[in-house]
């Protein structure tokens, strides 16, 4: 964008090394998945070990001289390392290459780029995009070393560096204004959520968990859902009913993963606040993962990142059907729910997450019996119409005076909440509660 490179193509060599001074590296294959996810055609794929990259090429002179040789056999237009490259490095593999080269930082921001949807994505992605691209601006444009003057060409005395810097830093600083208006728009909508006192569920977990097929399945919301890498990238929120709950909201959520850029997590700070403010968290892992457990730490550390560690979780263990196991629910020392083992896609062990998730948020319950009649006059029918609206009655009869009797079950809070919109006191309903059906 802002100095000469090779025209970007999809043939593309990656680049993996083993460091030894790297206790958690990143996965060969899921580096391969990314690519793919991209719209790559990895074409070659060089692997080695060191101890510590170069200052100059991250690789060794041998394996840069291998690299040359891979990439000129393939025609390839397109190095990626899996692996995060310094602006000089990056540069001086151009160089030597002659063709684009791309990080895991840079090759991550691609996807983010291709599946943004609302405007809200776009700009979190394109902020993104402009920081990392603020630290690779060189003096590219050696024609233009520094604007000239004479009639109708004097300018502010900048090298075309620095004028690339000064619109970086006002793009940048207009597209944060902007989101700043997204968070206290949604400060806004939870705000309202917690005065309805809208419990709110969010869906984190690793990327391809099955996050938005789960959400799909729970709440026919036609989210996009694929086998790939961040399918999901706009956050999709839905109200759903919950049993001895009522109604709740479910917000699916972007997918992490292991070393996920900064800069990213910076950038969708707004979306990803969804998530620091839920009242529980439905970590939807991969059952059928070989690398469930580095997955389960990965997400663990996002979430540490943006606060919301100590929100409470239980943990969705998807895709038992790659696995051949039937549903099941496991349980805490506390008898507490702690995990839900189903399969988003057939739709096995749903009910039991319905149930799960009930028992962990579940609110003060009400179960009753209430006879509504002659003595609340004029509120009797427009007391029951709202207990039919919160879905709150189990059955309906008659006393022996012709009283409607409902058996009521809803959290304490919707009955107050409806008492003192009718303006019935405490007295009114216990002596409304001292009645039975006809039989």
């Amino acid at each position: 964008m802002f100095f000469d490179r090779p025209d970007s193509g999809e043939l593309a060599v990656l680049v993996h090394l083993d460091l030894s001074r790297s206790e958690d590296s990143d996965d060969p294959r899921e580096f391969e998945e990314l690519v793919l996810s991209a719209g790559g055609d990895p074409v070659d794929f060089l692997t080695g070990q060191r101890t510590s990259p170069t200052p100059n090429y991250f690789i060794g002179s041998g394996k840069l001289e291998e690299l040359q040789a891979m990439v000129r056999a393939h025609g390839a237009q397109l190095v990626i390392f899996n692996h995060v490259l310094s602006p000089s490095q990056e540069r001086n593999l151009e160089a030597a290459l002659e063709c684009r080269v791309l990080d895991r930082t840079g090759l991550i921001l691609d996807i983010f780029a291709q599946r943004a949807r609302t405007h809200e994505g776009k700009l979190q992605v394109e902020l993104a995009q402009l920081r990392h691209m603020s630290t690779r601006l060189i003096r590219g444009w050696t024609h233009l070393e520094r604007q000239k003057g004479g009639i109708g060409l004097r300018g502010p005395g900048e090298t075309q560096l620095e004028t690339d810097r000064r619109l970086l830093r006002g793009r940048i600083s207009a597209i944060e204004k902007r989101l700043e208006k997204v968070r206290k728009q949604r400060d806004q909508g939870r705000r309202s959520r917690q005065r309805a006192e809208l419990p709110t569920i969010s869906l984190v977990g690793y990327t391809n968990a099955g996050k938005s097929t789960l959400f799909n399945h729970i709440t026919d919301a036609g989210v996009y859902a694929q086998d790939q890498l961040f399918a999901t990238l706009d956050p999709t929120m839905r109200r759903i009913e919950l049993p001895d709950v009522g109604a709740a909201v479910l917000a699916d959520t972007v997918g992490f993963i292991s070393h996920l850029p900064h800069k990213l997590v910076e950038a969708f700070r707004a979306t990803l606040e969804e998530a620091a403010n839920a009242d529980l968290l439905l970590h939807v892992i991969d059952a059928a993962d070989e690398e469930r457990e580095r997955n389960i730490e990965a997400v663990e550390e996002v979430l540490e990142e943006i606060g919301a560690a100590e929100i409470p979780v239980l943990k969705i263990m998807n895709k038992i059907d790659l696995l051949g196991q039937p549903p099941r629910l496991d349980r805490d020392d506390q008898g507490r729910p702690q995990a839900v083992w189903l399969s988003a896609h057939s739709g096995e062990g749903v009910e039991l997450l319905f149930g799960a998730i009930a028992e962990r948020i579940g609110r003060d319950m009400v179960h009753e019996t209430l006879c509504i009649g002659h003595q609340l006059g004029a509120h009797a029918g427009s007391l029951r119409a709202k207990f039919y609206a919160v879905n709150a009655v189990l059955a309906e009869d008659y006393d022996e005076q012709g009283q409607v009797c409902l058996e009521l079950r809803l959290p304490r809070a919707d009955l107050n909440r409806i008492l003192a919109a009718e303006q019935i006191s405490q007295a009114q309903y216990e002596a409304c509660k001292n009645c039975g059906p006809k039989h």
